[in-house]
């Protein structure tokens, strides 16, 4: 089962993916995608691992190439957090960037980790109608974003979008997981 929580930034979207999957899952690992560079990325970071707190997930760092995750053990639902963060990691992680072959490569990567366990929620966000001009590679960033938050929502079971806290049924019913 594949669940998408979508939503702009401040939307609310990690918390709603953190309680669907601990409503349908015991053993839980949040994989962590935000590399923690800069008082900024501190900071989010450090919220997000106060907003867990409690709810019994286990943490995984992988800020590139999910196909190569390796678990020492099963899980039932694994939490994503979040598209954005790997698609700019996978991009401009050298010099140059790197956009030909990122969403195969992540979308790979997504598959093994939905292979890991019964559910899993990702997290990814919604960055495209701000109507701000952006130099080349960020319009490179935000049209592969795109790119890959439909090709999400393709193979998802379920799809909400967070919007000022109210999460909003996109695709798909959360009463599938509770035949799982």
């Amino acid at each position: 089962m594949i669940i998408v929580v979508t939503g702009g930034s401040a939307s609310g979207k990690s918390a709603h993916a953190e309680d669907i999957l601990c409503s349908y899952s015991k053993n839980k690992l949040y994989i962590a995608t935000m590399k923690p560079f800069g008082k900024q990325a501190h900071e989010r970071i450090s919220r997000h691992k106060k907003l867990r707190s409690g709810k019994g997930f286990d943490t995984y760092e992988c800020f590139q190439s999910l196909h190569n995750v390796n678990l020492d053990k099963k899980y039932d639902g694994i939490l994503v957090e979040c598209m954005s963060n790997l698609l700019a990691n996978e991009m401009f992680s050298e010099e140059t960037v790197k956009t030909n072959g990122v969403i195969a490569k992540i979308l790979d990567g997504i598959y093994h980790i939905c292979s890991l366990s019964r559910i899993t929620v990702i997290v990814t966000n919604e960055v495209f109608s701000d109507g701000e001009s952006y130099d080349t590679e960020t319009q490179s960033y935000i049209k592969l974003l795109a790119e890959l938050n439909k090709n999400l929502f393709n193979i998802c079971d379920i799809a909400y979008e967070s919007v000022c806290g109210i999460l909003v049924p996109i695709k798909g019913d959360i009463s599938l997981c509770e035949t799982l």
